[in-house]
């Protein structure tokens, strides 16, 4: 599996009353030497710096989740925190949070006192995530399709071609992002947040592969994936539900 790099965090500043930073006293105001200009004075305080901090949780789990896609964590087998850890170059503890969160998802299952074990699921479960997929996504699709206009659907061309370079990458795991991306935007334009993220964890779900199928899709099939993003993206632009919903039933049934 690929050796991720994880970007450490950097020590906490001090916390004040409410968890906010505190904040610094006032710099002393220098008195006017005798032979300064009549006037006020006035100290500048320096810029304070922004401190960006990178959650290494965060970092552990989009890697494991992009394992999960490749493969690289196969079905029915167990890894513990201490293993994955010395993998990502990090302590057993962030990796654990992020196998707990995945086990939250469905992703795992707890194993007492050996780690996590990845969920063996078959061909029924992968159709029924399709299914209902459709139900959610395609009624919100075809409503967009009278309500959005052209410039809008314009703004998402760009998530559309990435899938399209994504797949000819042949890389599955950044293909499966970008899929998501796309698909999330679509459904951002209805305003309705808790609708993105229901459709973002059954399409997450779906993405998982199957035991015992290959852990690579061919190139050509991912091409073909992207390339009805970029033909159902044509078709709300000119408004022509019949064509959007034949590509959005088969975009499920071959998800």
């Amino acid at each position: 599996m690929p050796q991720p790099r994880v970007v450490r965090e950097g020590p906490r500043e001090p916390r004040g009353a409410g968890g906010h930073p505190p904040v610094p006293a006032p710099a002393p105001v220098p008195a006017p030497a005798a032979t300064s200009v009549p006037g006020p004075a006035f100290a500048v305080a320096a810029p304070r710096p922004v401190i960006q901090r990178v959650s290494v949780r965060g970092q552990v789990l989009d890697a494991l989740r992009s394992a999960l896609v490749a493969g690289d964590l196969a079905p029915g087998e167990v890894y513990s925190a201490p293993a994955l850890g010395e993998r990502f170059g990090v302590s057993a503890t962030p990796v654990r949070e992020a196998m707990q969160q995945l086990a939250n998802e469905g992703a795992v299952e707890v194993v007492p006192n050996r780690g996590f074990r990845v969920i063996r699921r078959g061909a029924r479960e992968l159709a029924e995530l399709a299914e209902i997929r459709a139900l959610v996504e395609m009624p919100v699709m075809l409503r967009l399709t009278r309500t959005v206009a052209a410039p809008c659907w314009a703004e998402l061309r760009a998530l559309a071609d990435a899938t399209v370079a994504a797949a000819a990458t042949g890389d599955l795991a950044r293909y499966a992002e970008s899929d998501r991306v796309f698909h999330a935007g679509v459904l951002a334009l209805s305003g309705n947040r808790q609708l993105v993220q229901l459709a973002d964890d059954l399409h997450r779900r779906a993405q998982w592969p199957l035991a015992g199928t290959p852990t690579r899709r061919p190139r050509a099939d991912l091409l073909a994936d992207a390339g009805q993003h970029t033909a159902l993206l044509d078709a709300l632009t000119r408004g022509d539900i019949p064509t959007a919903q034949s590509l959005i039933r088969d975009h499920f049934a071959g998800a």
